[in-house]
């Protein structure tokens, strides 16, 4: 497309582009941002993608065919710019930017350090609330083995106790030494806050000093005839360094370093990075990135080092990488923005150690990605396989690319949430979830809080029909119908599923199933006997996994549900405690925290309480 070619609107658009530096956002017909830019001369830079001589690849030739639209802001300089860039892509997440591939969900390691105690969490957002981050990390899953050592090393608070040292005892995790007790008193608050500080410093990768510091503590422990303080400031050393020990030693150079590296084929590109603090490697991680196509090597790294660097809660004191970059400059300068003024630089080895480790790095992101593609092959294969297999299984005409899943979740009849679960093609689609707060619905009865759901569910797709001949928004977890409805419960569930759909007319036209949980079984209506798929079958798994995602999703919603609620209406909500029973507990326990943390015998020790009473307040709090 060239200047003869283009529309009248985007015509005057760029005839009236300011000399000036700022961002571009070109939208499409619907009016979607699709490529977020930025220059230092708006009207050249994007008049430059409309010049008959301009030699487009196949990517950016595409995005000049598809730009409806283009809005600009004017900013002061080039710094400014490249912050806005960065936040506009990680708004608006456009088609044909380079971006990492679901940045917004991961997680980071999170030190309560505003906290008088702090404790130790996983969270998947920075706040400025004083408390410390280290992150980001890739995997959950990998956050949490990290999580399981820390605390064997440094036994930090989980339980969420006002700590005023005079507990009268303290919880099972002080004596299976994962607690160090502050709440008898048994650690003061200036040692607890020394613990956690060592523990950060551990996260840093900087364990010299902490160790260095024990073993002056222990020498006097024992001089002072503390032997069992000794003994266990002897254990921690001794698991500190077994972690030491699996940390490769990298060189004598002591500077904090991060050391970048990609890996790409066939459009896709992974970007490993190596973390080096003190002179050992601690850590690594490796990051897919979208977009890609077309693009230069320096401007997939350039990218990388602005998104990740603008979520990353540590930023060392120098950054190597594999090649040159344009912009190299302007993001140096802002990383020395965001390091509290200490200058953070970007460097290319060109031999020796650095050099070597820049290569380690590629070779792992090599090794990385062609791992990845071979899972992602098998991934698209086994689910390619499940959804032909369930198609077999009910005589579908077509394989069923939307399945549906239902689940309730309460506690003895209270908070009550309805979850939805939607697949795609065989993979969850997590933007479609949608969760119901049981409203109608009395007591434990899951059957009608079922009901209550799936109404819930095809009134919003019968109004997405109205809404459709108006010309409204509409939601996209409700506009289209399922292939498949499976409802987590058996022939009540199912049958529950089939009054509502035929309240809508839609038997027939939405095959539904209910799972039973114990043998795996799928009832179909006006079937006597279940649809079994065989074990070990692809659909099968799929099918299984549907269900754990649906009981997942549920009982996430359900818990906060209930922690939204407060601990004080979990109490006034607990079948069985009216007005008399609620006093009684209360005056006997002086709080609702201390009710929760209270074990069995205590409760029934509170005249009034009952077993079953107390098997409810236990089921509920807990």
């Amino acid at each position: 497309m060239d200047m003869n070619e283009i529309s009248d609107k985007l015509r005057g658009i760029l005839d009236t582009l300011p000399n000036k530096p700022g961002c571009y956002l070109m939208k499409n017909q619907a009016g979607k941002v699709i490529y977020v830019g930025k220059a230092i001369n708006l009207r050249n830079r994007v008049r430059s993608y409309f010049h008959s001589s301009a030699e487009l690849d196949a990517k950016t030739g595409q995005l000049v065919r598809h730009i409806e639209d283009i809005e600009w802001i004017v900013v002061g300089s080039e710094l400014e710019a490249l912050i806005l860039e960065m936040n506009l892509i990680k708004k608006y997440r456009p088609r044909y930017n380079i971006r990492l591939k679901d940045d917004k969900r991961y997680p980071y390691i999170k030190v309560h350090w505003a906290d008088p105690f702090p404790k130790v969490t996983v969270t998947r957002r920075m706040v400025e609330d004083g408390s410390r981050y280290y992150g980001p990390y890739t995997s959950v899953w990998a956050v949490h083995q990290t999580l399981d050592v820390l605390r064997r090393i440094f036994p930090y608070l989980t339980c969420d106790r006002t700590i005023t040292g005079e507990d009268a005892r303290p919880c099972l995790y002080y004596d299976i030494k994962l607690c160090t007790g502050p709440c008898i008193g048994a650690i003061n608050q200036e040692d607890y806050r020394q613990m956690i500080d060592d523990l950060c410093h551990f996260l840093g990768g900087h364990t010299e000093p902490i160790v260095n510091r024990l073993q002056q503590e222990m020498v006097q422990a024992s001089e002072e005839l503390r032997f069992e303080q000794a003994a266990a400031i002897r254990d921690r050393i001794q698991a500190i360094d077994k972690v030491v020990e699996r940390q490769k030693v990298i060189s004598a150079d002591k500077t904090d370093s991060d050391v970048v590296a990609m890996a790409r084929a066939d459009g896709e590109a992974c970007v490993q990075i190596f973390f080096i603090r003190g002179g050992k490697l601690i850590g690594r991680e490796y990051f897919i990135l979208e977009g890609t196509e077309d693009e230069a090597d320096s401007e997939v790294i350039s990218q990388f080092l602005k998104q990740f660097y603008a979520e990353s809660a540590v930023i060392p004191d120098q950054v190597l990488l594999p090649n040159e970059v344009e912009e190299a400059k302007i993001i140096q300068q802002w990383l020395n923005t965001r390091h509290n003024c200490q200058k953070v630089e970007l460097k290319v080895p060109r031999r020796g150690k650095r050099k070597e480790l820049v290569k380690m790095a590629t070779e792992n992101a090599m090794e990385t990605l062609r791992a990845l593609r071979t899972q992602w092959e098998a991934d698209t294969n086994r689910q390619s396989q499940a959804l032909a297999e369930l198609q077999q299984a009910f005589g579908f005409a077509e394989p069923p690319n939307r399945i549906e899943c239902y689940d309730i979740s309460n506690t003895q009849g209270t908070y009550a949430v309805g979850s939805m679960v939607v697949f795609e093609q065989g993979v969850p689609s997590k933007k479609l979830y949608r969760r119901f707060n049981i409203k109608s619905v009395v007591g434990p009865d899951d059957f009608a809080s079922m009901e209550e759901t799936l109404n819930r569910r095809f009134r919003r797709w019968q109004a997405a029909q109205e809404k459709a001949t108006v010309g409204e928004k509409k939601d996209p977890s409700f506009t289209v119908l399922p292939d498949l409805l499976i409802v987590d419960g058996g022939k009540g569930q199912l049958s529950r599923a089939v009054a509502v759909l035929e309240q809508f007319d839609l038997m027939g036209k939405v095959p539904v199933a209910g799972l039973a949980k114990q043998n795996e079984e799928l009832f179909l209506p006006g079937k006597s006997d279940p649809l079994i798929l065989p074990r070990h079958s692809q659909a099968l798994y799929l099918v299984q996994r549907i269900r754990d995602e649906a009981h997942r999703f549920a009982i996430t919603a359900h818990r906060a549900r209930r922690t939204k609620m407060g601990l004080a209406s979990q109490l006034e909500a607990i079948p069985g405690i009216g007005p008399a029973r609620r006093k009684a507990l209360l005056i006997h326990f002086g709080s609702v925290s201390k009710i929760r943390d209270a074990s069995f015998e205590e409760l029934t020790a509170v005249p009034g309480i009952n077993p079953d009473v107390a098997h409810s307040i236990k089921a509920h709090l807990e």
